[in-house]
C-alpha cells in the first residue's frame, strides 16, 4: 500500500511554497518558487493572481517529482496565504487594482497601506463591532481597502463581482467553489461567526455606515454568503482543469483554508510540552515571523485587548477564542536596516565567496567585538531603534508611526551595520515584549512563545527574544512548520483526523527549548526596553510638536 500524503501550499508575501508530509507530520519534499511583487508608489503593494497560481502549479509539481510521489498518495490539499485582496470580475477574471490599469494587478498585498485615511475614517464611526479588532480598523484588513477602492478606482470596484481574500481565492481556484474561510473572513474581514454574540454574520449597520452597504446585495454574494470552519472539505475537491495543472487528481480533497499565520500557529501550537511545571492555566504565543511578524494566542474565553485584534471565534480550532497582534516589518525591517547602510555591499559580496549568510558574517563581527559569543547583547547600549518604520500595527495600533536609530557615529563601517542589525533585533524583541505585556495584563497569561517562519532559523534572533521577554521559546523540529499548519488542514479534510486538535496532536513533532539568561542580562535588556518606551513617547511628542506648527 502507497503511503499516504498530504500537501500543504503557503503562499507568502514573496513565494510560494509546497511541501509534502506524512500522517506522523514527517516532511517529505518541498519547494519554493519567488512570485513578483509590485510597488508602483509609496504604500502601495501589489500582485497577481495568475502569476501566484502558476507558481504554486510549478512548487507543487518540484515536491512531487523530487519526492517521488505519485498522484494517488496525495490525499489531501490545505492552502494558506497572506491576508491579500482579490478582484475579480463576473468572469473571475481579474479586475486592476492599479491606478494605471493593468488587469493583471488584482491583488492589494496585505502590506500595502493605501487605505490609511479610510481606516481613520471607519474609527471615527466607533461602530461597536470595531471591539473585535482592538477597537480600531487597520489598513492591513480588507474592509479598508475596499472602501478605497470604491472611492479611488469606482469604475474597478463596479466592475468587480467578486472580492476574494488570497487563501480563499486559492481555494476556489482549486475547486471552483465560492465557500469562504471563517479564518479569513472573521479576522479580516468583520464577519462574525456563530459565538454567542449580537450581530452575527455580516453587521448591516457596520456596512451601511461607512459606505459600503452594496457589498452586501444579493446575499452579500461579492464578499461571501457560505462559510467553513478551517479543515472542512470543500465541495468535491479538486477541478479536472486545476487538477492537471498541479499534477494531481480530480476529486483530491481540499481544505477550507488559513491565513498564512495562523497555519504557522497551528502547525506550531500543538508540539510535545518540554516543562511539566507549565501550570494548567498557562497559555503559548504562536510567534511566526517572516516578512512581518504575527503574534498568536489562544483562550478558552474571550479576551479584549486595546490595539490586539480579536477575540477571534473558532478561527483556527471549535470552541476556542484567538487574539492576533504583530509587526508590521520583521525579516523586512531587517532587510530595510541592512539596504540602508554603506558597508551592506560590501558584506554581501563576501557572503557570496563563503559558505555562509550575511547575517552569520554580522554575527562573526559582534562575537569578535564582545570577544565571545556570551556577551554580544551588550554591545549595543548606546544603539537603540524603534521599528515602527511601517507603522505599529499593536499594541498602538497606528499606521502613520515610523521608525528611528538612535546613537550613530561617524563611523559606518561593518561594525556599525553588525551593531544596528543588532539593535533591530533587539527592538522586535522588546515589541513583542510590549504585545505579550498588553495581552497578559488582560488575563492571556501566556508563559511560553512558539516560534516559526524565516526568522525562527535566526539564532540570535531567538536568543534575544528569549532575554528581553524572559519566557522560554520552543523552536519545533520541523524545518517548515507553516507548511505543516496547511498539511494539517489537507489531512482533516482527508479524514485522516476527526478535528485540527487531532491533527495537531499527531503531526506536531518535538521542540528545542531557549531559556532566558541570567538576571544580569535581563537588568540590561529591562533597560533597553525603557528606552523602547521612551522613544515610542517621543515619536509622539515629536508629532504633536510639527502638528502644533501648522502645514507650512
Amino acid at each position: 500500500m502507497t503511503q499516504p500524503l498530504f500537501l500543504g501550499i503557503d503562499v507568502g508575501t514573496g513565494s510560494a511554497r509546497t511541501g509534502a508530509f506524512d500522517q506522523h507530520g514527517t516532511l517529505i519534499a518541498s519547494h519554493s518558487v519567488a512570485i513578483e511583487t509590485f510597488h508602483p508608489k509609496p504604500d502601495f503593494v501589489e500582485q497577481s493572481s495568475s502569476n501566484i497560481w502558476s507558481a504554486i502549479c510549478e512548487a507543487t509539481k518540484a515536491v512531487m517529482s523530487a519526492g517521488n510521489i505519485t498522484p494517488n498518495q496525495v490525499k489531501g490539499i490545505g492552502f494558506d496565504a497572506t491576508c491579500s485582496l482579490v478582484v475579480m470580475d463576473s468572469d473571475l477574471q481579474p479586475v486592476s487594482v492599479n491606478p494605471s490599469g493593468q488587469n493583471e494587478r488584482n491583488i492589494i498585498v496585505w502590506m500595502d497601506h493605501r487605505a490609511i485615511d479610510q481606516a481613520a475614517r471607519i474609527d471615527a464611526q466607533a461602530h461597536p463591532i470595531l471591539q473585535f479588532t482592538g477597537s480600531t480598523i487597520s489598513p492591513e484588513m480588507e474592509v479598508p481597502k475596499l472602501l478605497w477602492l470604491k472611492e479611488n478606482m469606482p469604475d474597478a470596484f463596479a466592475q468587480a463581482a467578486h472580492f476574494f481574500d488570497l487563501p480563499d481565492w486559492l481555494v476556489h481556484r482549486a475547486t471552483g467553489s465560492k465557500v469562504r474561510s471563517l479564518c479569513s473572513a472573521t479576522c479580516k474581514w468583520t464577519y462574525q461567526g456563530k459565538n454567542g454574540c449580537e450581530g452575527q454574520g455580516w453587521d448591516d449597520g457596520f456596512f451601511n455606515s461607512i459606505g459600503l452597504g452594496s457589498l452586501l446585495e444579493n446575499n452579500a454574494g461579492k464578499i461571501g454568503n457560505q462559510f467553513a470552519a478551517p479543515g472542512a472539505a470543500i465541495d468535491a475537491g479538486l477541478t479536472k482543469a486545476a487538477a492537471a495543472e498541479l499534477g494531481l487528481l480530480q476529486g483530491t480533497p481540499v481544505a477550507a483554508s488559513m491565513i498564512d499565520a495562523y497555519a504557522g500557529a497551528l502547525g506550531t501550537l500543538g508540539i510535545a510540552s518540554v516543562d511539566t511545571n507549565q501550570s494548567d492555566n498557562s497559555a503559548r504565543l504562536a510567534l511566526i515571523s517572516g516578512t512581518s511578524a504575527c503574534h498568536i494566542a489562544v483562550t478558552q474565553e474571550p479576551t479584549f485587548v486595546s490595539g490586539v485584534w480579536g477575540p477571534y471565534f473558532s478561527v483556527m480550532g471549535t470552541q476556542q477564542w484567538v487574539n492576533e497582534a504583530g509587526q508590521s516589518m520583521a525579516g523586512a525591517l531587517i532587510d530595510r536596516v541592512l539596504d540602508g547602510h554603506s558597508a551592506t555591499a560590501d558584506l554581501r559580496l563576501q557572503a557570496k565567496t563563503t559558505d555562509k549568510t550575511i547575517y552569520d558574517l554580522l554575527e562573526d563581527v559582534l562575537i569578535e567585538q564582545a570577544g565571545g559569543a556570551t556577551d554580544t547583547h551588550a554591545l549595543t547600549r548606546h544603539v537603540h531603534v524603534q521599528p515602527d518604520f511601517h507603522g505599529n500595527r499593536a499594541p498602538l495600533a497606528d499606521p502613520s508611526r515610523k521608525g528611528a536609530i538612535t546613537g550613530l557615529s561617524k563611523e559606518c563601517g561593518t561594525l556599525d551595520l553588525a551593531l544596528q542589525y543588532l539593535a533591530t533585533i533587539q527592538a522586535l524583541a522588546y515589541g513583542t515584549r510590549q504585545i505579550i505585556d498588553a495581552m497578559n495584563d488582560k488575563g492571556a497569561n501566556i508563559d511560553t512563545i512558539v516560534v516559526s517562519g524565516g526568522l525562527a532559523r535566526n539564532a540570535l534572533y531567538l536568543r534575544e527574544h528569549a532575554d528581553a521577554t524572559g519566557l522560554k521559546i520552543l523552536q519545533p523540529a520541523t524545518q517548515e512548520p507553516v507548511l505543516l499548519g496547511s498539511a494539517m488542514l489537507g489531512a482533516t479534510a482527508a479524514g485522516q483526523f476527526t478535528t485540527l486538535q487531532d491533527a495537531m496532536r499527531d503531526m506536531s513533532g518535538p521542540a528545542a527549548t531557549i531559556t532566558p539568561r541570567s538576571d544580569g542580562v535581563q537588568r540590561y535588556h529591562d533597560a533597553k526596553y525603557a528606552v523602547f518606551l521612551k522613544m515610542q513617547a517621543d515619536f509622539a511628542a515629536y508629532r504633536t510638536l510639527m502638528t502644533s506648527a501648522g502645514d507650512t
